[in-house]
C-alpha cells in the first residue's frame, strides 16, 4: 500500500491553490462550459468541492473515530450543490474552498495522532465497511479526478478548432475512445 499521510496531505493542501492559479481570472466561457447535458461546468465542481468539505471528509473521519461502524455515515448527495445558488463569483469561491480545506486539514490532523488510526473502520451506506486509510486516499483521489475533470471540460471546448492536431492531444482522445 502507498497511503503516507504526509503525501495525502501534499495534494490536499495544494489543490485550492492550484485551482487559483488556474482558473481566477478566467473569461466565463472558460469555467461555465461543460462537456453537454448532464455534465458539470468548473463553477460547479468548485461548489461540489466546497460541499464535500461541508459534509463529507472531515464528518465522516469524525463519525469512524467516534462511533466506529456503530453509526453509518450520512449519505453524501453529490448533486446537492446544484441546487444552491450563492451568487458568489468564482474568485469568492476558491477563496471559500481554500479557506474550508486549510480549517479541515488542521482538523485531521488533530484528529490523526498515530498510523494505529488507519485501519479503525466505519460503515459506508453503500459501500460497507471502509477504512480511515481509504477515506482520506479517496479525498486526494477525489481532487485529482475533480482536477482532472477540469482541465478535461477546457480542452473540449477547442476539440473542434485543433483540427487535425486532435490526433495528437490525448485529452481529446479519452471521449473518442468511450463511443
Amino acid at each position: 500500500m502507498n497511503f503516507n499521510l504526509e503525501e495525502a496531505i501534499e495534494v490536499l493542501e495544494r489543490t485550492p491553490q492550484t485551482l487559483a492559479l488556474f482558473l481566477t481570472g478566467l473569461s466565463d466561457s472558460w469555467i461555465t462550459a461543460n462537456e453537454g447535458e448532464g455534465t458539470w461546468n468548473i463553477v460547479e465542481v468548485i461548489d461540489h468541492l466546497i460541499d464535500g468539505e461541508k459534509v463529507n471528509w472531515v464528518p465522516r473521519l469524525e463519525i469512524i473515530l467516534q462511533e466506529g461502524e456503530s453509526k453509518p455515515f450520512p449519505s453524501f448527495d453529490r448533486y446537492a450543490h446544484l441546487n444552491e445558488k450563492s451568487g458568489k463569483s468564482i474568485t469568492e469561491k476558491l477563496d471559500e474552498f481554500k479557506t474550508i480545506r486549510a480549517e479541515n486539514i488542521i482538523k485531521m490532523k488533530k484528529l490523526i495522532d498515530s498510523n494505529l488510526h488507519y485501519e479503525l473502520t466505519g460503515m459506508h451506506p453503500a459501500f460497507g465497511q471502509v477504512k480511515v486509510r481509504e477515506l482520506l486516499s479517496t479525498w486526494v483521489v477525489h481532487d485529482l479526478t475533480h482536477i482532472s475533470q477540469i482541465v478535461r471540460v477546457m480542452a473540449e471546448r477547442y476539440r473542434v478548432d485543433v483540427g487535425p492536431w486532435k490526433e495528437y492531444l490525448g485529452i481529446l482522445k479519452i471521449d473518442d475512445e468511450k463511443d
